[in-house]
């Protein structure tokens, strides 16, 4: 019989222990981050918030997400910038939709960055599709961002 494989990411719902970590990831993650008032405001929220550490318990990534009347939102999910593309979006975004489906949502819903094309990826190999645009909706160096609303049917 051969061994189980051994998956290289640890989940930790998040605490507020975790927010230098956190907020250090989000600074090096985003060129306008959120601040650590709204991570605290989450927590206290109780929204559904996780990290992701690797095997030297080094974070990696984090995501945060409400729910609420059978509707997910995803708000923030990030990857450590040195090692992206290596499944750890796609592990966190996994967790999230099992998360939601547990508690019976039947819709997720986030926005991303129209100019984010490799989340946008994810997100529609995962089964989101586009439903709507927010005008402005991100900040931006010289104007503001357009950002893609998309949706997942989680029936």
């Amino acid at each position: 019989m051969s061994a189980l494989p051994q998956i290289p990411w640890r989940l930790s719902p998040l605490h507020e222990s975790h927010l230098p970590q956190v907020m250090e990831l989000e600074h090096r993650a985003y060129p306008f981050p959120w601040t650590e008032g709204i991570f605290r405001d989450c927590i206290k929220a109780g929204y559904a918030g996780w990290v992701v550490g690797d095997r030297s318990a080094v974070m990696r990534g984090y995501a945060v997400m409400s729910m609420a009347v059978g509707e997910a939102h995803i708000l923030n999910l990030a990857v450590d910038p040195m090692i992206r593309r290596q499944g750890l979006g796609r592990f966190l975004l996994a967790h999230l939709i099992q998360i939601a489906r547990a508690a019976h949502s039947t819709i997720m819903l986030l926005e991303v960055r129209r100019s984010n094309k490799a989340a946008i990826r994810l997100y529609q190999a995962a089964g989101f599709r586009h439903i709507g645009t927010r005008r402005g909706y991100y900040p931006g160096h010289e104007q503001r961002e357009d950002a893609y609303v998309l949706a997942l049917d989680l029936e």
